[in-house]
């Protein structure tokens, strides 16, 4: 095995606002990159896997909902609906095994690997960059040389089972499923729960006496290198045990992380803000009914005329609560797709912005570095655009004059002729 040829595996959490970026960088829809390594001229040989048949990320995620494949139930406005996996090995692994050709085998497999991950439909888009010049090995082999990486982007979902409240009806129905849905969730598809266990095999237990679990994105790692070795590709190996984002420096991955746990614990708290409340008092009405009544000797509930007039009131309000929960479903359908709409319309205005701000890069690199050589110019720029717009005024004046004149000479032709 070739000394430091090794596999790195990342997630990236997107949002349908981050979508639009991610997808220009994928895509190659931009008209420069911020990676200067990035040959436009090789983009052609970028190979998919998987595309979104025309449609923007946003565009293939609205229709998984419209046709009831994925559901956002539950989830908050800005979350993360997108993962992207970055799956990577080094350079000099691809040059030594028949390069591009053999790149495109090796992240063919790997994309089926996303495909387990995921399930397929769930990919949006996966794409093996190959435009990407890797000059420090190209300047050693004397040769252009390009690094070899994929790109997945994926829905994240689990599978939840709906059940049937107590209140329903029908006894026999109560607490059985009412429907199955694939509930986009990140947190719940990344949730730890592979056991950390000890050099006896034992769980490692915290200090706070809780079981502790590996990370997912380091199970992730295994599995992806236990996946690529059984398909037959070898000669390198997984990235450090136990670490998440290889190709990270170790303070860019403090940082990250830190950024991480804190978006994670301030969702949670703000989940269990908007939920406590009403949970409270739901809690304390259900307490109240229940509490109503007295069993006759005839087995019958007897209640109180206040006790009556309170489950009347209940059942009133929630017979029009039926209607307002309809109502807010389709309002919460309607805004959602007038979200996914504009987020669409930002894309397009974005990528004519990308293309504006490369148009003006020249003047923008010399206002940088030479910002009054700029000033100057700018000036004579406004001179001359003075001097045009005197002209242009001088010759509307003259036109007007011409014309006025030619009025005047007809007229007096006119009473000549009289």
């Amino acid at each position: 095995m070739a000394e430091g040829n090794w596999s790195v595996v990342r997630v990236e959490k997107i949002s349908a606002e981050g979508a639009q970026k991610t997808e220009r960088h994928n895509e190659r829809k931009n008209e420069s990159y911020a990676n200067l390594n990035v040959d436009t001229e090789q983009i052609a040989r970028n190979v998919h896997f998987k595309d979104t048949g025309g449609l923007t990320y946003n565009e293939y995620f609205q229709r998984l909902i419209d046709e009831g494949k994925i559901s956002t139930r539950g989830q908050k406005a800005g979350a993360t609906i997108f993962n992207e996996l970055v799956i990577d090995v080094n350079t000099r692994y691809f040059e030594e095994h028949g390069g591009y050709e053999y790149a495109k085998q090796f992240y063919e497999e790997a994309y089926r690997f996303g495909c387990e991950i995921y399930g397929e439909e769930n990919i949006v888009s996966a794409v093996m960059h190959a435009d990407e010049i890797n000059k420090a090995v190209s300047e050693e082999l004397g040769k252009p040389v390009y690094h070899y990486h994929l790109h997945i982007v994926a829905i994240p979902t689990v599978r939840k089972e709906i059940l049937w409240s107590k209140r329903c009806k029908d006894e026999a129905l109560r607490g059985t499923v009412k429907e199955v849905i694939n509930q986009v969730s990140h947190s719940k598809k990344w949730k730890n729960t592979v056991p950390l266990l000890d050099e006896n095999g034992q769980q490692v237990i915290s200090k706070y006496g809780k079981p502790m679990f590996r990370k997912s994105y380091s199970v992730l790692q295994d599995k992806l290198f236990a996946h690529m070795t059984e398909a037959g590709f070898t000669g390198f190996e997984r990235g450090v045990l136990g670490s998440t984002a290889e190709n990270l420096s170790s303070l860019d991955y403090q940082i990250q992380k830190d950024k991480e746990r804190l978006a994670d614990i301030q969702e949670r708290i703000e989940a269990e803000q908007v939920r406590y409340e009403p949970a409270h008092e739901v809690h304390k009405t259900m307490a109240e009914i229940e509490g109503m009544g007295q069993k006759t000797l005839t087995g019958k509930i007897a209640v109180s005329k206040d006790d009556y007039q309170q489950l009347t009131a209940l059942a009133k309000e929630g017979i029009t609560s039926r209607s307002e929960i309809q109502d807010l479903k389709s309002s919460v359908s309607y805004y959602q797709r007038q979200y996914f709409n504009a987020s669409s319309a930002v894309e397009r205005l974005q990528e004519r912005y990308d293309r504006l701000k490369e148009k003006c890069q020249p003047f923008l690199q010399a206002l940088e570095h030479f910002p009054k050589l700029v000033e100057v110019f700018v000036e004579k720029v406004k001179e001359l655009f003075s001097i045009k717009e005197a002209q242009e005024r001088k010759e509307r004046e003259d036109r007007a004059a011409a014309r006025k004149e030619q009025s005047k000479h007809r007229r007096g032709r006119n009473d000549w002729e009289r």
